[in-house]
């Protein structure tokens, strides 16, 4: 089966350790380049890791991106290794240490002060991150020397739970944990308060996204496979379909018919399905993002794809 000139769907990136976000959408730019499909083919990714984690990065191509949003506000999950003792000024281990302290918690501590950070909680996202202020990125301020204070957010740790611990004599040097998060979340900053709830200082030296949204790392694809495209791999072996982004919402089926209204924008009247937002799909091809209210189905966002009739 033969790709369309501009495909649309979603490559699943396992980043490796330096590589920035930006960086691994330019690596899909080049290799589908490379595969002929153009320069005008549209590609984003769907929220940042830093460069010292690894793991699931979304990266939407084509039609896919406009449901980058709905990605960045996704849940996601987070293996984590925090190092006690020291702290950074970044948070990880590509900053300098600011903090140091002789306290090495027991396991029994570390899990008594679990509960404190499940649920809804306040956090202080890092002065070393990507937020705007005053018009220019926390990091580019927090680089230049500029002292930077941001205000604490409401976010959710779903579950969080200790998988295996470092240390001797039951003094903890390390511990590695596991987080399901809501969108907003920084690990970092939670490694840091939890650190501190122990009395000492911590610094993250091992970040590792599981999961963002709909995607799992048993989805993502290593660097060189991707670069496999590039030198004649099939595309077919590493996309996958815009309706993977959308696997967390209801499909709604619509007859040819509908779908020519929906394409031309028309609001649908009489359906009999529950209120809320769906997506909608003629045969096996997705046509918009639907919300249905009172029985009347309008489009939040459409997407451009073959195989629907006008």
């Amino acid at each position: 089966m033969s790709l369309p000139a501009s495909p649309s769907g979603w490559i699943i990136l396992d980043k490796p350790v330096g590589l920035g976000s930006t960086q691994g959408v330019a690596a899909v730019k080049r290799n589908l380049r490379q595969a002929g499909f153009g320069k005008t083919v549209k590609v984003g990714h769907g929220g940042t890791l830093d460069p010292l984690a690894t793991g699931v990065l979304p990266i939407a191509v084509g039609e896919a991106t406009k449901l980058c949003g709905r990605m960045l506000d996704a849940a996601k999950i987070y293996d984590f290794t925090v190092a006690f003792g020291t702290e950074t000024d970044t948070l990880d281990l590509e900053g300098k240490a600011i903090a140091t302290s002789d306290v090495r918690p027991a396991l029994s501590a570390l899990e008594a002060v679990l509960p404190r950070f499940t649920g809804p909680i306040e956090q202080v996202p890092p002065a070393y991150s990507a937020l705007m202020v005053d018009g220019d990125r926390a990091y580019d301020l927090a680089r230049a020397g500029q002292d930077v204070t941001l205000p604490s957010r409401p976010v959710t740790i779903h579950a969080l739970a200790v998988l295996g611990v470092e240390g001797e004599g039951g003094a903890l040097s390390a511990a590695t944990l596991r987080a399901h998060v809501s969108k907003g979340t920084y690990i970092r900053s939670l490694a840091r308060d939890i650190a501190l709830a122990l009395g000492t200082r911590g610094t993250v030296t091992m970040l590792r996204r599981l999961k963002a949204g709909p995607f799992a790392i048993e989805q993502a694809i290593s660097l060189d496979k991707l670069n496999e495209v590039g030198k004649g791999a099939s595309l077919e072996h590493v996309i996958l379909p815009l309706e993977a982004g959308l696997v967390d919402i209801p499909a709604l089926t619509l007859n040819p018919e509908q779908a020519r209204a929906i394409r031309q924008g028309r609001v649908l009247s009489g359906l009999p399905e529950t209120d809320g937002l769906y997506w909608a799909r003629c045969g096996d091809v997705p046509l918009a993002l639907v919300m249905l209210s009172g029985g009347a189905l309008r489009v939040e966002r459409g997407f451009n794809l073959p195989g629907v009739a006008e």
